[in-house]
């Protein structure tokens, strides 16, 4: 197999719709293998031509061993295991286990560090929800730092809020870069953004309005779909950036609707024009927001852009597929800042 050996090789391993590898692939390196689960979002980083070989299936069966021979020196491992076993929700879910007990994707984690082990890299990074740090997961957590030293790596891990990098959206993530013991221990980029409100030399965060107003131009045939089924109307009254706790008494509402804290957070939850959006959701939803600031459902493209995907970056499926796609990604720039500090550590030398 021949690779561009002026470019560091990537393994990437649930790639999904290809936000890790967007971000790497614009930083100069080059994605030679990827794989997911999901035929769906195979088939948008095939489109896309996001890596040499792409595997469809389950991670189990694939032979790390084969895939070091046919390459060589792979030089970065990327990836972010499924992360409903370590989010929040999983909590209110009676009965269902999570972490490495979780049956759908619990064996993910390890599956992760057994390929780190074959392949060898310089450089991994590891990317999940940040409710993988709580002490319901203590067991993974310390699995994680254990593993990596053992295999002979120092890390370096971080939760970050993606809007202090200049992300328009307040996700909050669980990043760990590792790196052979001989190489420099990682640094993360210093943030550069940072909520107006603390006033501070830095530079404000990148809103809604900036990134996605120029879409805003609804048709009558878009009105007919409406958010928030049964309680479209409340919906409409409630303030951009609010969500559903303005219809409770403690919020002062003399008729309220809901009791406080009663559901998700993201229930009738709506953007503001004046803040980044909250974090995008892998499931579309007719009553979990976000929704836009103008009581209607955000379309694919505006979802591009607070997750920084190109606008010409093609997504296999349906709408709710294309959704979902966006939803489980990471953002395509937080990426890219990220892969630019581990080329300029690693690989400029």
């Amino acid at each position: 197999m021949q690779v561009d050996i002026t470019k560091p090789t990537v393994v990437s391993l649930f790639s999904g719709a290809g936000g890790l590898d967007i971000g790497f692939k614009k930083a100069g390196f080059k994605t030679i293998f990827a794989t997911d689960v999901w035929d769906i979002a195979c088939e948008t980083l095939k489109i896309n031509n996001m890596s040499e070989d792409i595997f469809c299936g389950d991670i189990r069966k694939i032979n790390f061993k084969d895939l070091k021979e046919k390459y060589g020196k792979i030089d970065c491992l990327i990836g972010g295991p499924p992360c409903p076993p370590y989010s929040q929700t999983r909590h209110y879910l009676i009965g269902k286990a999570d972490g490495f007990e979780d049956e759908r994707a619990g064996f993910a984690v390890p599956e992760y560090f057994r390929a780190l082990k074959i392949l060898k890299p310089k450089v991994f990074l590891f990317e999940n929800v940040d409710g993988f740090t709580f002490k319901t997961h203590t067991e993974e957590f310390n699995y994680l730092k254990e593993t990596a030293d053992k295999l002979g790596y120092n890390i370096t891990f971080k939760v970050i809020n993606c809007a202090n990098y200049g992300i328009p959206q307040t996700r909050k993530r669980f990043i760990c870069i590792g790196s052979l013991k001989r190489l420099p221990k990682f640094e993360f980029p210093e943030e550069t953004h940072e909520d107006p409100a603390k006033k501070t030399n830095k530079k404000p965060w990148v809103t809604c309005g900036d990134v996605i107003s120029e879409f805003d131009n609804i048709t009558e045939e878009e009105k007919l779909q409406r958010p928030g089924t049964k309680h479209y109307d409340l919906l409409k009254q409630i303030p951009p950036g609010d969500n559903y706790l303005f219809f409770t008494e403690k919020r002062g509402c003399l008729e309220p609707k809901f009791k406080w804290k009663s559901r998700y957070w993201t229930f009738l939850l709506k953007l503001s024009p004046d803040r980044p959006s909250w974090t995008i959701q892998a499931s579309f939803s007719t009553n979990q927001g976000p929704f836009h600031w103008k009581n209607r459902f955000l379309r694919i493209e505006e979802l591009k852009r607070l997750q920084t995907f190109p606008d010409d970056y093609y997504l296999s499926g349906d709408m709710k597929e294309q959704w979902r796609q966006i939803g489980n990604a990471v953002p395509a720039d937080m990426a890219y800042i990220l892969a630019q500090k581990i080329k300029e550590v690693y690989f400029n030398g």
